[in-house]
């Protein structure tokens, strides 16, 4: 029995299949060796057929691609700067915090006051 590794990166699984490939393991025991180490939801069939074939094609690079989108207005120090002005006035409204910082919208700045900061309304 394997020592079970919990919660892997996404590059570690796809060192290990990018590994495996270049040993010319077959796709299903690359799954059940990734699940019998990393556990039952570390990754599906179709992911690992799917980066099999772009390791055949060619592709060496384990990481995730550069996406197009849309850049978050929300960084650490501006989530510092929210965390700071609550914890001056810990009754402070939502609708105070938007005055304060209007470079973030409302649903944006109670999604990271709720989730981040992990302040709730009492």
């Amino acid at each position: 029995m394997f020592k079970t590794i919990a919660d892997p990166a996404d590059c570690e699984v796809r060192s290990v299949i990018r590994f495996l490939n270049a040993n010319n393991v077959k796709q299903a025991e690359i799954l059940r060796q990734l699940v019998e180490i990393y556990g039952e939801n570390v990754i599906t069939d179709g992911i690992v057929r799917k980066w099999v074939r772009q390791f055949n094609d060619g592709r060496t690079n384990v990481h995730d691609e550069a996406r197009s989108g849309r850049p978050s207005v929300v960084n650490d120090g501006l989530v510092a700067k929210v965390n700071e002005k609550i914890s001056e006035n810990r009754r402070f409204p939502i609708r105070m915090l938007c005055d304060e910082f209007s470079q973030i919208s409302k649903t944006v700045l109670l999604e990271n006051v709720t989730n981040r900061l992990n302040y709730r309304k009492r």
